[in-house]
């Protein structure tokens, strides 16, 4: 008898094929840990197959952390509805990221936690989503800020406009706290049974957009003096 002869596929289907048991073995089991051996076996392909298609472990490390990027990216981006009020953009943007990283958990620890700790080259890869991210939210919180400078100059007591135009680094900040947030926020849901994506995005909103909302309204947290916090030492 000859020798059985695997199904041919086209080579995009089959690449993704590879990929997904990537992904899978990178998630588990980490970098540097995950083997070609067990990739190659979970996609149903010969280990010379995967290094003709994709070179090397770090090169197919690479195009995981690209895919599941893209895949994360697009997701939010796809979640949010144009034309909402800001805090309904972010709300709907939330859960489509804890959605997706709720139904991806491998994809979401490629990305989370293996990216970053394995290279600079893997991590530049995650920056690079990251920045896109930051860039959105970023957005969305100038222009919050903006709609609501005229309320908050009517709502201003005494004749004393308060100004929540906030200075273009103060914006960038919350960016980058909301976005870490959200990110620390997922890997805990995926380790927390029963914790839903509207439940998780409930908690950031509360969390951070109830106080950036006073913040809005002219009503910041001040830091005490440094006397006080002498004298109450």
């Amino acid at each position: 008898m000859g020798a059985v002869k695997t199904k041919r596929m086209p080579r995009a289907v089959r690449e993704q094929q590879m990929l997904d048991a990537a992904v899978q073995t990178f998630g588990q089991r980490g970098y540097m840990a995950a083997s070609m051996d067990e990739i190659a076996e979970l996609a149903g392909v010969s280990k010379p197959l995967v290094y003709l298609y994709l070179n090397s472990k770090e090169d197919l490390f690479t195009a995981c952390i690209r895919r599941e990027a893209k895949a994360l990216t697009q997701a939010v981006r796809t979640g949010v509805r144009p034309g909402l009020p800001a805090d309904r953009q972010l709300w709907d943007g939330l859960q489509a990221f804890f959605a997706h990283t709720g139904e991806h958990p491998e994809g979401w620890s490629v990305l989370h936690l293996q990216a970053r700790t394995h290279g600079e080259t893997f991590a530049a890869e995650v920056t690079a989503m990251r920045e896109e991210i930051v860039a959105f939210v970023t957005r969305l919180i100038a222009v919050t800020a903006r709609e609501a400078l005229p309320h908050s100059r009517l709502r201003s007591s005494g004749g004393t406009p308060m100004d929540p135009d906030l200075p273009e680094h103060e914006v960038a900040g919350l960016a980058e706290a909301l976005v870490g947030a959200a990110e620390s926020l997922a890997a805990w849901a995926n380790a927390t049974p029963g914790v839903t994506p509207r439940q998780a995005a409930a908690t950031l909103m509360n969390f951070a957009w109830a106080g950036l909302a006073n913040l809005m309204e002219g009503r910041p947290w001040s830091p005490p003096e440094p006397a006080a916090q002498e004298s109450s030492a």
